[in-house]
């Protein structure tokens, strides 16, 4: 099973956070941004960009922040972070 922790962040605190789950036979890039679809539609967010900085945290962490950098619309929150926390 694939697992994707999504998190919003304010001034340090988390606001809101979800957790979505793949158990379909796919690549792992499709899995993460299925998931990341689905968080966008869960928190009502336009999909972020994904920049350079983002793709080398993602690869070496697992792990990567969405700051208002990567959003076309203004954002009310600081920051979005995404972590794997399981993957078969």
């Amino acid at each position: 099973m694939f697992r994707l922790w999504a998190k919003e962040f304010k001034n340090n605190r988390l606001l809101k956070d979800i957790t979505v789950c793949n158990k379909e036979n796919d690549t792992r890039t499709h899995k993460i941004f299925q998931a990341l679809d689905e968080i966008c539609y869960q928190f009502d967010l336009g999909k972020p960009i994904w920049l350079d900085a983002n793709i080398q945290d993602f690869k070496k962490y697992d792990k990567t922040r969405f700051t208002q950098d990567n959003f076309m619309e203004q954002i009310d929150f600081d920051y979005l972070e995404i972590h794997v926390i399981e993957e078969d």
